[in-house]
């Protein structure tokens, strides 16, 4: 999941020379590997979306097993929908968050609760426009069987040190069986939050079946490879 140089420009349809001048300058993360940059393709999108860029979709079109057809939006239909979560802190919100998700009743709640707040400890998960996405760096596993997505509107916005330093009126909870759909859901909810009416049925609290109607827009278009025919 780690990316070159060449593959963070053509993502983010921009020249090597800037994603290098965006390291130095100590705006973008990255690290050395045997004296090359590699950027971390997660980090990468969450860094662009919170800045309102665009990302190119043959970031998705790689050489691998497919992937099941509508997978973010299969996911948000297993996860559901809290429409009116109460909290007025952060803390507050992950905790009820925590107490709400549709999740077998073995799994320890507290443990989960745990890891998301050790993982805002890190750096915030809201990534600008009031929307955040409560999630470690590796994904939650709890037994599930297949990927959950959970979208969740709050009862009033909070303070999630958005770099936007907006308030966050909208979680999108991520629950995984496995490293790579962990990795690709998030892959997709971030480019599907490229999307301006995606992002207008956000801000109006719409819900989660118009929701996942235009996910699944998104999803198929992000299907198609540049080029071929639809």
């Amino acid at each position: 999941m780690n990316l070159t140089i060449a593959q963070a420009a053509k993502l983010l349809n921009t020249t090597e020379n800037r994603i290098y001048r965006w390291i130095h300058d100590g705006q973008l993360p990255a690290c050395r590997v045997e004296d090359k940059y590699r950027l971390n393709r997660i980090e990468l999108l969450e860094w662009a979306t919170a800045r309102g860029m665009k990302v190119s979709p043959e970031i998705f079109h790689e050489a691998e097993d497919p992937l099941p057809p509508e997978l973010l939006a299969q996911a948000l239909k297993r996860g559901g929908h809290i429409p009116d979560l109460p909290g007025t802190d952060k803390r507050a919100v992950l905790r009820e968050v925590c107490n709400r998700l549709p999740m077998p009743s073995n799994v320890n709640r507290d443990d989960l609760y745990n890891v998301l707040l050790a993982r805002e400890a890190l750096g915030s998960t809201a990534i600008g426009k009031g929307i955040a996405i409560p999630h470690p760096r590796g994904p939650i596993i709890l037994g599930v069987q297949e990927p959950e997505v959970t979208l969740v509107y709050l009862q009033t916005p909070i303070d999630f040190s958005a770099i936007d330093n907006q308030l966050v009126h909208t979680l999108f909870v991520i629950v995984s069986p496995s490293v790579r759909l962990h990795l690709n859901l998030l892959s997709h909810l971030m480019f599907a939050l490229q999307d301006g009416d995606f992002q207008g049925l956000l801000a109006l609290r719409a819900p989660a079946n118009q929701i996942i109607q235009r996910v699944q827009t998104v999803e198929a278009a992000l299907a198609t490879p540049k080029g071929a025919p639809k």
